[in-house]
C-alpha cells in the first residue's frame, strides 16, 4: 500500500503533466486514494469534498437546479439531471446521519436536495396551465417542459423547438419526492403544492396511452420527430404511482387533506402495458439502456423476476461494450457520422451509425448499484473493474466520469468493418474542467453503497425493492414486489333492486339485501363516485380543475368510501344500464362479472379484502334469463365462480374487512358539492309476483318474415316507401325502408310529423325492449332437446355450437304440436328483431361507451387495431383514442359502403376482443394486427363451414353472447377435422402468422436487393434494412402493411407459406440470391401452373383463375403446396445471376 506522501507526489505530478500537455486526464487509480483503515469521518469528509466540488458547486443559488453543462455559458437545466444531483446530495446526507458531530453537513446536504426539488416544483407550478391542458389533451404541444433556465426557472425552448414530452422525467420527480419525504425531508409546504402534485399524478396515470419522446428526447429511433410508447416511461410512471398512492406529502406532520390519491385501475393498465412491452423499449427500439433505471434503481418497476432477467440479459447482450453501454443500436448521438447541423435524420441514415454508437460509462454505474441492491457482489466487482480504467481524475483528485466514448472520424471505417477493434475517446465532459453532473451523482451514490456508508434501505425508504425472501415481512402500501401467488378471497354482497325480487330469490335459497336494508350505507353507481372525485385537487388560484371525468374501474369500486360523513359502496361499471343493446344480453353480463372477478383476483394487492357488489335487477331474471342467473348466484353461494374464491355475506358484515378510502377533500369546498344520487330501491308491493313469463313478441305486431326486397324498394318513389313504412309491421323491414329514406331525403325528412331519426329511435326502442338476446337460445335448445333423437346425425360440433344449427330443426313433421309451430314462428320473429335492433342502432349511430377502454386494452397487449369493412380501406389505430373519435372512424369506414349493421357489430367485437385478450392473450399469438373487418369475415367463414350444404346463418341475427362464443371458437388455434381450404380461410382472415415469420422476411430482404412485391405493394430492401433492425416491432408492422392489399384470406395465407418457403430455400442455399425484384404473385402463378399440370388440367378442365383445389391441398407431403412453391422458387433463383460466396468450395479461381 502506497504511503500518503507517495499519493501526494503522484497527484502533484499528475496536475503538472495535465497542465503542460492539456491532454485528457490520466485514468484514476482509486486504490491509491483511500486506506482500508480510514476512519468513518475521514471517509465521509472525502465524499463531502467530492460531492461539493463536482456537483454542489454548480447548483444554482436561485432555483437550486443544476446546469446541463458546467461551462459558464450554459444556462439550461434538465429536470432529470437535476433530480439525480439532488439524490446524490440526499444520499450523502443519509450517511452523515450515522455520526454525531456532522459539522452541519447533514443539514446542508439535505437542504441542497430540498432546494433542487422545490426548484423543479417552482418551475412546474409556473406551467400549471400546461398541466390543465395536458389532462384534457395529452399531446406534445401541451406538456410540461423538461428544460428550464437554470437561474430564473423560465422556459428555454418552445414545444416546437424541443421535445419536452418526457413522462419518465415527471415520474422520476414524483418518485424521488416520495423517497425524500419518507426519509424525513420537508419539501411540500402548503395545500396549493399538494393540489398541484395531485394534478401531476392525474397526468402520469395516463402514461400507458401517451406516446412520448422518452429518456433520450428523440422519440422514435429514427429521430424523425415522432413519438412512441416507451417501456422506460411507462415503467417509471408505474413506479411513481405505486410510491405516491396514499402517501402524505406533509410526512409525519400531515393530515388527511395532504394525502395523494391514485386511480388503481389506471395503475394496473400501466402495469399491463409494461408487461406487454418488455423486454422491448418501444416499437423501434428492440432494447435500450434507458430501461436500466426502470427495471433497477431507482424505479424497480418490474414485479416479475423472469421478465426482469430477460430484459436485463437483452440489454447486456446487445448493448454492453468496453467503455460502457450503447444507448441503443444505431444510435447516431455524437458520432462522427452525425450531421450536427440537422435536428432530424434522413431516411436510411441510420445505417451510417451501425457499429460506431457512443458508449456511456454511466450504465456501468447503474449495474453496480443494481448489484448492491440485489446482493450480487460478483456483479458489483465486475462493473467496478470495467469502470476503473475509463474514469479520470480532477485536479483535486476526485473521480471524473466521462459522459460517453466515441469513435473518431479517422477510425470509423475500420470500426464498422470490425466492431470493437478501434480505441474510443472520451467526450468533453470529463476533461478541460467539464463535468457530467448526472454521471458524477450516480457514481457517488454507487460508491457510498459499495463502501457500505449507506445501505439500500437508506435511499429506498419506501421499499421499491424488496428481496424475495423478505417480501411477506415488509409492510407495503400497495405493490408487493414479485409475482407472489395471489390467493385473494373476494367478498361479495348480493343486492336485489326490490323487496319482491328478494322474496322471489329467497325461494331458491339465494339470500340478498335491498338498498333500504343496508342503510345507512349508501350504494352508488360508479359515475357518482366520478362526480365526487371531480373535486379532488381543484385549485382556482392555479387554474386547476381537478380529476378528469374518467370512469372508476373494478379495483376502485371494490373499496368502501367515507364521503361527507356517509359510508358509500359502489357497484362495478358492468352493472351500469347502457343505451347500447349489449346491455340486454344477460349471458354477456355473466361473462363480464366473471372477467371482472378474475381481474380483481390478479390485480388486488392491498391489505384488506376486495368488496364486490352484485346488483340483481328484475329484468335480469325475466324469461329464459333466470336459469343462467340462478346458476351464477348458486356458484357465489358455493364460494367459487370461474376459479375465483368468493365469500358471500351481508354487506354490514363484510365492511369490517374491506379497504376504506377517506374522501376528505370534499370538505374543503363543501358548499359547491352537488347532490349525489344513490341507487334507489324499486317501490313495488312486497308480495306481488315477479313476472317471469317468456318474452314472446306479439305476432300481430311483428311479421315473421321481412316484407320487402331492399334492391327493389331502392328504385321506388319516396311516397310509396313512406306508405309501405307505415303499413308494414315488421321492424326489420321498417328499419330497411327508413335507411332508404334517410339516404335519399336526409335525417330531417318528416313522415307523419316525425323526422326519420325519431322514427329510427322508436324502432330501436321497440325491438330492443323485447329483451330477446338470450331467450332465443333457450327456446331453440328446448326444441332441439325435444326432438334430437331424429337428428343426432346432424350434430358434428360441440354443444356450444347448437344454436347455429337451429335451422336444421325448423322443418315441420307430421304430428308436431301447435305450440311447436308457435316456437318456430317466434324463433324467426326474434331473428328479425335482432336485425332491426342492429340496423336501427347503426343508422342512429349508437355507440358503446366502453369501446375506447377496450381498444386501449388491445393496444396495451402490443397489438394494433384496424376498423373497416373486409376488402375495403381500413383505419389503423395504434394509439388510444377518445370514444367520439372511434365512433367517427367506425361509421365513416363502414356506413358509407353499405355496412351499417357491421358498424355496430364491429363495436361488439372490439368489446369482446378486449375482454378475451385480457384473460386469454395466447389466443391472439401470431396476430400483430387485429383487423376487425377481417375477423368478421373469419366468423362468416365459420358459419358457412358449420352449415355445410345448408344456407349459412346470418351473423347479424346472432345474439351478442353467441357472437362472443363464435369469436372464441374462431380464435382457437387448432381446428381439427377441417379442410385445408377452411383452415387457410380462417387463419388468413385472422392474419395469423407462424413463429419467426417476420425474422424470416428480414432474411429474405437481405438476399433480395430490389425487395419483393405482392398485390401491387412493394417492400424495398432500402431504406428498410438501413433504417430498421430485424427484431424491432416497426419492421413487423411494415411487413403487415405490405400484405394488407391481399383480398382473399386463403391467398394471404398461401403467400405467408410462400415467404416461409423462400426463407428456407435461401437459408439452405447461401450462394444464391434474387437478382431482380421478387414477384410473389408471379411465383404463385408458376406454382399453380405446375399444380394444374400434375392434375392433368391443362386441357381446360380447370380454369386458371379457380385455385380452390390448390388452397385445399395440404402444405406438406407428396405434392403438397410447399413442394410446388419450393420448385417455383428454385427455378427463379437458378434463372437469375449466380453469385458465388467468397468461400465457395466450387470456385475455380
Amino acid at each position: 500500500m502506497a504511503s500518503i506522501a507517495d499519493v501526494g507526489w503522484k497527484l502533484l505530478e499528475f496536475k503538472a503533466r495535465s497542465k503542460r500537455s492539456g491532454s485528457i486526464y490520466e485514468p484514476l487509480k482509486l486504490s491509491s486514494l483511500q486506506r482500508d483503515d480510514e476512519p468513518l469521518w475521514e471517509k465521509l469528509d472525502r465524499y463531502y469534498n467530492a460531492v461539493k466540488t463536482t456537483i454542489l458547486n454548480y447548483q444554482s443559488p436561485t432555483t437550486g437546479l443544476f446546469p446541463v453543462k458546467t461551462c459558464s455559458t450554459c444556462k439550461e437545466a434538465k429536470v432529470r439531471d437535476s433530480l439525480y444531483c439532488a439524490a446524490s446530495a440526499w444520499a450523502l446526507s443519509m450517511a452523515y446521519r450515522r455520526i454525531d458531530d456532522d459539522m452541519g453537513r447533514t443539514h446542508e446536504l439535505e437542504h441542497s436536495a430540498v432546494k433542487c426539488m422545490r426548484g423543479i416544483l417552482y418551475c412546474y407550478m409556473r406551467q400549471a396551465d400546461k398541466v390543465e391542458q395536458f389532462k384534457q389533451d395529452p399531446s406534445p404541444s401541451k406538456c410540461l417542459h423538461s428544460v428550464f433556465h437554470v437561474v430564473t426557472g423560465d422556459e428555454v425552448h418552445s414545444n416546437s423547438d424541443y421535445h419536452h414530452l418526457q413522462i419518465d422525467a415527471v415520474s422520476l420527480f414524483l418518485l424521488y419526492l416520495v423517497e425524500m419525504i419518507c426519509s424525513g425531508l420537508q419539501i411540500i409546504f402548503n395545500t396549493d403544492e399538494v393540489s398541484f402534485v395531485q394534478n401531476l399524478v392525474f397526468c402520469v396515470e395516463r402514461a400507458y396511452r401517451v406516446p412520448d419522446y422518452g429518456m433520450w428526447e428523440r422519440g422514435s429511433k429514427y429521430n424523425n420527430g415522432s413519438t412512441e410508447l416507451h417501456s422506460s416511461s411507462v415503467g417509471l410512471a408505474k413506479a411513481a404511482l405505486e410510491a405516491i398512492n396514499g402517501f402524505n406529502l406533509f410526512g409525519n406532520q400531515g393530515c388527511s387533506w395532504s394525502v395523494i390519491f391514485v386511480d388503481l385501475d389506471a395503475h394496473n393498465r400501466n402495469r399491463q402495458t409494461l408487461s406487454s412491452l418488455l423486454p422491448r423499449e418501444s416499437r423501434s427500439h428492440n432494447t435500450d439502456a434507458a430501461l436500466l433505471p426502470t427495471i433497477s434503481y431507482p424505479a424497480f418497476a418490474v414485479d416479475d423476476d423472469a421478465l426482469y432477467s430477460q430484459t436485463l440479459d437483452k440489454i447486456v447482450r446487445k448493448l454492453r461494450g468496453k467503455y460502457g453501454f450503447k444507448r441503443f443500436l444505431r444510435d447516431g448521438y455524437r458520432t462522427a457520422n452525425e450531421d450536427k447541423d440537422r435536428r432530424f435524420y434522413k431516411p436510411a441514415e441510420m445505417k451510417l451509425f451501425d457499429g460506431i454508437e457512443c458508449e456511456f460509462p454511466i450504465f456501468f454505474i447503474y449495474m453496480m448499484i443494481d448489484g448492491v441492491f440485489r446482493g450480487n457482489s460478483a456483479q458489483v466487482k465486475e462493473y467496478q473493474d470495467l469502470l476503473q480504467p475509463i474514469i479520470f481524475q480532477s485536479y483535486e483528485g476526485h473521480a471524473v466520469i466521462p459522459k460517453y466514448y466515441y469513435v473518431p472520424a479517422d477510425f470509423v471505417e475500420a470500426e464498422q468493418n470490425k466492431h470493437g477493434s478501434q480505441k474510443r475517446f472520451p467526450s468533453n465532459s470529463g476533461r478541460d474542467g467539464m463535468v457530467f453532473l448526472c454521471g458524477q451523482a450516480l457514481y457517488n451514490i454507487a460508491k457510498l453503497l459499495v463502501d457500505e456508508l449507506i445501505s439500500p434501505k437508506d435511499i429506498d425508504p419506501i421499499h421499491r425493492y424488496v428481496p424475495r425472501q423478505d417480501q411477506r415481512n415488509v409492510a407495503m402500501r400497495y405493490s408487493n414486489q414479485g409475482p407472489i401467488e395471489n390467493d385473494v378471497v373476494i367478498h361479495v354482497a348480493l343486492i336485489a333492486e326490490s323487496q319482491r325480487l328478494q322474496v322471489f330469490l329467497n325461494t331458491y335459497g339465494i339470500q340478498t339485501q335491498t338498498p333500504q336494508q343496508v342503510e345507512p350505507i349508501q350504494i352508488w353507481p360508479q359515475k357518482e363516485l366520478v362526480k365526487a372525485y371531480r373535486f379532488l385537487a381543484v385549485n382556482k388560484k392555479l387554474g386547476l380543475s381537478g380529476r378528469p371525468e374518467r370512469p372508476v374501474g373494478c379495483i376502485g369500486t371494490c373499496k368502501i368510501y367515507r364521503i361527507l360523513g356517509k359510508t358509500v359502496v359502489c357497484y362495478p361499471i358492468v352493472f351500469d344500464l347502457s343505451d347500447f343493446y349489449l346491455s340486454q344480453d344477460v349471458m354477456l353480463l355473466i361473462d363480464d362479472i366473471k372477467n371482472a372477478l378474475q381481474f380483481i383476483k390478479q390485480c388486488w394487492k392491498m391489505p384488506g379484502r376486495p368488496l364486490f357488489l352484485v346488483l340483481i335487477r328484475e329484468d335480469n331474471i325475466k324469461g329464459s334469463r333466470f336459469n343462467p342467473v340462478l346458476d351464477m348466484l348458486a356458484s357465489f353461494k358455493k364460494g367459487n365462480i370461474g376459479g375465483v374464491k368468493v365469500h358471500v355475506d351481508r354487506l354490514q358484515t363484510l365492511i369490517s374487512g374491506a379497504v376504506v378510502e377517506q374522501l376528505d377533500f370534499l370538505r374543503v369546498n363543501e358548499a359547491e358539492i352537488p347532490e349525489f344520487k344513490s341507487f334507489e330501491e324499486l317501490e313495488l308491493p312486497k308480495h306481488s309476483k315477479v313476472k317471469r313469463q317468456m318474452s314472446t313478441p306479439n305476432v300481430s305486431e311483428l311479421e315473421q318474415q321481412p316484407e320487402i326486397n331492399v334492391d327493389e324498394w331502392q328504385l321506388k318513389p319516396t311516397h310509396e316507401i313512406i306508405h309501405k313504412f307505415h303499413d308494414c309491421n315488421c321492424l326489420a323491414s321498417q328499419a330497411q325502408l327508413a335507411v332508404i329514406l334517410l339516404r335519399r331525403e336526409g335525417p330531417d325528412f318528416l313522415a307523419k310529423d316525425e323526422n326519420l331519426m325519431d322514427e329510427l329511435e322508436r324502432i330501436y326502442r321497440r325491438a330492443g325492449s323485447r329483451k330477446l338476446w338470450s331467450d332465443i337460445t333457450a327456446h331453440t335448445h328446448t326444441h332441439t332437446h325435444t326432438h334430437t333423437h331424429t337428428h343426432t346425425h346432424t350434430h358434428t360440433h360441440t354443444h356450444t355450437h347448437t344454436h347455429t344449427h337451429t335451422h336444421t330443426h325448423t322443418h315441420t313433421h307430421t304430428g308436431v304440436a301447435p305450440t311447436q309451430s308457435r316456437l318456430m314462428l317466434t324463433h324467426l320473429i326474434w331473428l328479425n328483431c335482432r336485425l332491426a335492433v342492429r340496423h336501427a342502432a347503426a343508422i342512429i349511430k349508437k355507440s358503446a361507451s366502453s369501446i375506447a377502454p377496450h381498444i386501449t386494452t388491445i393496444l396495451v397487449h402490443g397489438k394494433q387495431v384496424t376498423l373497416g369493412l373486409f376488402g375495403q380501406e381500413e383505419e389503423v389505430i395504434s394509439n388510444p383514442l377518445s370514444p367520439g373519435v372511434i365512433q367517427g372512424i367506425i361509421y365513416s369506414r363502414c356506413a358509407p359502403r353499405g355496412g351499417e349493421r357491421e358498424a355496430v357489430l364491429q363495436q361488439e367485437l372490439v368489446i369482446h376482443i378486449g375482454w378475451i385478450i385480457s384473460n386469454n392473450p395466447e389466443l391472439f399469438s401470431g396476430m400483430l394486427k387485429i383487423r376487425v373487418g377481417w375477423i368478421v369475415q373469419a366468423m362468416k367463414h365459420e358459419l358457412k363451414i358449420r352449415a355445410g350444404d345448408m344456407p349459412a346463418q346470418d351473423i347479424y341475427q346472432l345474439s351478442p353472447s353467441d357472437i362472443k362464443q363464435l369469436l372464441l371458437d374462431v380464435l382457437q388455434p387448432q381446428h381439427t377435422g377441417r379442410s385445408w381450404l377452411n383452415k387457410r380461410q380462417i387463419d388468413g382472415s385472422l392474419n395469423r402468422t407462424p413463429l419467426g415469420f417476420y425474422d424470416r422476411v428480414w432474411q429474405i430482404l437481405e438476399r433480395t436487393p430490389n425487395g419483393f412485391m405482392v398485390a401491387g405493394t412493394h417492400l424495398p430492401q432500402q431504406p428498410t434494412l438501413s433504417d430498421m433492425t430485424m427484431y424491432e416491432m416497426n419492421f413487423s408492422l411494415l411487413v403487415e402493411d405490405t400484405l394488407k392489399n391481399i383480398v382473399l384470406p386463403e391467398y394471404r395465407q398461401i403467400i405467408v407459406e410462400l415467404l416461409m418457403v423462400v426463407s428456407v430455400v435461401l437459408e439452405r442455399n447461401p450462394e444464391l440470391e434474387f437478382g431482380d425484384k421478387l414477384d410473389l404473385d408471379g411465383l404463385m402463378k408458376e406454382a399453380f401452373k405446375d399444380f394444374q399440370k400434375d392434375r392433368g388440367s391443362l386441357d381446360g378442365g380447370e380454369k386458371q383463375s379457380d385455385m380452390e383445389a390448390f388452397y385445399n391441398t395440404p402444405a406438406v407431403g407428396k405434392r403438397g403446396t410447399s413442394s410446388y412453391l419450393t420448385k417455383a422458387v428454385m427455378i427463379l433463383l437458378l434463372q437469375g445471376d449466380f453469385k458465388p460466396c467468397k468461400e465457395d468450395p466450387c470456385s475455380v479461381s
